[in-house]
């Protein structure tokens, strides 16, 4: 089929400065990272995968999940200061009889012991009724977030990091670790790589990295794992003036679907071809 534009479905990445221990307090820029994050669908947690003594680490040595912890428990922590202090303001409008307040104050009393103990918020959703999972999601906290898990390698190490992960040291102590405890997937990426790539041609993009034995840097596994974490889907519309991929949620019907389109689509939907 002959088109004259082709637009793509678009997911947006926001570059977050990495977060230091003792962010939650205000340590680094901690508060305003913070608060970056709580803006944001989903995270992607880009993890130190690599040894070189050329590219220092805040903590002195490449540990993956020492990482991961520092970050998790920096986001739990500033949710566990959030809940209290909902806690404290919600109490006395549930002693008067307020039931949106007693429901409040239920699940943050089901809520804190779970975080004191280290554990996101997303990791008791499973022990939630539908509404006290629609309470939860409404407080916004940073630990309730979807995640993902980026394992960034070296260039050299990204070919046999991608077809056999459970290989690589730290890759396979990540997907691991983040399986059991956060319910989440690791992706092998090569941020060095796609560095290099930025200004190349797609041409020679493909042939850098075919010398390396990969198909890609790891990219674009990342951009469709979180499309589908995000519970993403995307169809396309075609004719000679454009073909462009419209984004959806999982699950939308047909007349939902039109309505990305416009509207008006939704509320006279006849049929779909």
């Amino acid at each position: 089929w002959q088109t004259n534009k082709k637009t793509p479905a678009i997911v947006e990445f926001v570059d977050i400065a990495g977060l230091v221990k003792g962010a939650s307090q205000g340590a680094g820029l901690g508060n305003k990272f913070l608060g970056h994050i709580r803006e944001c669908d989903a995270i992607v947690h880009v993890v130190r995968c690599f040894e070189d003594p050329n590219v220092t680490h805040v903590e002195g040595s490449t540990d993956p999940l020492r990482d991961i912890d520092i970050i998790n428990s920096e986001l739990i922590l500033a949710d566990i200061a959030t809940m209290e202090k909902r806690l404290s303001s919600r109490e006395r409008k549930a002693r008067s009889g307020d039931k949106e307040a007693k429901a409040e104050v239920a699940l943050i009393t089901k809520l804190l012991p779970h975080l004191n103990e280290g554990n996101p918020a997303l990791t008791l959703e499973p022990q939630l009724d539908d509404d006290e999972c629609k309470l939860l999601h409404s407080f916004q906290l940073l630990s309730d977030k979807k995640s993902i898990f980026a394992c960034n390698v070296n260039e050299d190490e990204l070919a046999d990091a991608i077809s056999n992960p459970d290989a690589h040291p730290y890759v396979s102590q990540v997907k691991k670790y983040v399986a059991e405890h956060h319910n989440a997937e690791a992706i092998v990426i090569s941020a060095r790589i796609e560095e290099e790539l930025i200004d190349v041609s797609e041409e020679e993009s493909r042939e850098f990295l075919e010398s390396l034995g990969v198909k890609d840097s790891g990219v674009s596994d990342l951009i469709r794992a979180v499309y589908h974490l995000l519970g993403l889907r995307t169809y396309l519309t075609t004719g000679i003036k454009e073909t462009r991929a419209w984004t959806i949620p999982a699950g939308a019907k047909a007349p939902q679907a039109a309505g990305v389109i416009h509207t008006d689509f939704e509320k006279g939907f006849i049929k779909a071809e």
